[in-house]
């Protein structure tokens, strides 16, 4: 069971990541691009995914139907994000190694290249 406080944890030994807003809810970006926010309640509340806070991330679209196929059940989508590369990830239900991998993943899709250029020469 996670919520966005852990989502900032895990985050925050990333590379220039700062805590900000994105569309009025909580988020997380690089070097000012967001690559992580909380989905607003009222989409939530559309989803009738509960109470529970709903984050999205960003994927390359060739990889989003591979998520959504062999996740663990906690990683949806909704027609907002058809044909678009993200997901949502009900963080009551991730498993915690499943949701640093997809903040990793979303933080490198966002980040300069100078940024990349770190991951990629370790």
């Amino acid at each position: 069971m996670a919520n966005f406080d852990d989502v900032i944890r895990a985050s925050m030994q990333l590379p220039e990541v700062s805590v900000s807003t994105s569309y009025a809810t909580p988020a997380l970006k690089v070097r000012g691009k967001t690559f992580c926010r909380l989905w607003g309640p009222r989409d939530a509340a559309k989803a009738d995914v509960g109470d529970g806070e709903v984050l999205v991330v960003f994927c390359d679209i060739d990889e989003k139907q591979f998520l959504l196929v062999e996740g663990d059940g906690s990683v949806f989508t909704a027609p907002h994000y058809d044909n678009y590369g993200a997901v949502l990830i009900l963080l009551d239900d991730v498993d915690e190694e499943l949701l640093a991998t997809l903040l990793f993943d979303s933080y490198l899709l966002k980040a300069p290249p100078s940024i990349r250029r770190r991951f990629a020469d370790e």
